[in-house]
């Protein structure tokens, strides 16, 4: 299947069936996220893949109205990003080039720590498109969600110096789930309405 038929069969999954991903092909999945791009390559991010049905039914409860998705679906993936600069630097410092590093200290930092941490978070958002394109061509279903409690996530998580930013819920869709493309037709914008040339 090419990339444009797997972006109109992609969709954000509300039904889950209850079957496991193949652990090779959750290793493939934490090895895309490892190559995923960031700016200067800055990498200023952590994956958390729970498979643990009482870790996932901890985190659904925090979760509003996803709270089925996580506990129907394989595994949830939750994405989390540098909240504590410094050791977000001490990283760079060990991991980067010169040129990369002195590209954040003269044109990021100086623009405070709330610009900052947002530029860095962005990153992780750009890792979140490759990781739903990587799912959608394996065959894999995902839904991702900004609709969970992410403080609650932080303390059931206690990952020190990071902050939840998102999760991505991911399995096989059930065959009656209605929100299938085939079953409910994508709604987007008209293409003239969204690219332009120049």
């Amino acid at each position: 299947m090419n990339f444009l038929d797997l972006a109109k069969n992609r969709y954000t999954t509300k039904i889950y069936q209850n079957k496991k991903i193949s652990e090779e092909k959750i290793n493939d999945l934490k090895e895309i996220l490892r190559l995923a791009p960031s700016s200067i390559n800055s990498q200023p991010w952590r994956f958390i893949f729970v498979s643990d049905e009482n870790k996932k039914q901890e985190l659904a409860k925090v979760s509003f109205f996803n709270e089925s998705k996580i506990n129907n679906a394989s595994h949830l993936v939750v994405f989390l990003g540098f909240d504590d600069l410094e050791k977000f630097e001490s990283q760079i410092r060990k991991c980067l080039p010169e040129g990369q590093v002195n590209y954040y200290l003269q044109n990021v930092k100086p623009k405070g720590e709330e610009v900052t941490k947002k530029w860095l978070h962005r990153q992780v958002y750009i890792s979140l498109g490759y990781f739903l394109s990587a799912c959608a061509s394996m065959g894999i279903d995902s839904t991702p969600m900004e609709g969970i409690q992410m403080e609650k996530y932080d303390e059931i998580l206690q990952q020190d110096g990071y902050k939840t930013l998102f999760a991505v819920a991911i399995g096989y869709r059930d065959s009656n789930d209605s929100n299938q493309p085939d079953k409910n037709p994508k709604s987007r914008l008209p293409l003239e309405e969204v690219i332009f040339e120049l």
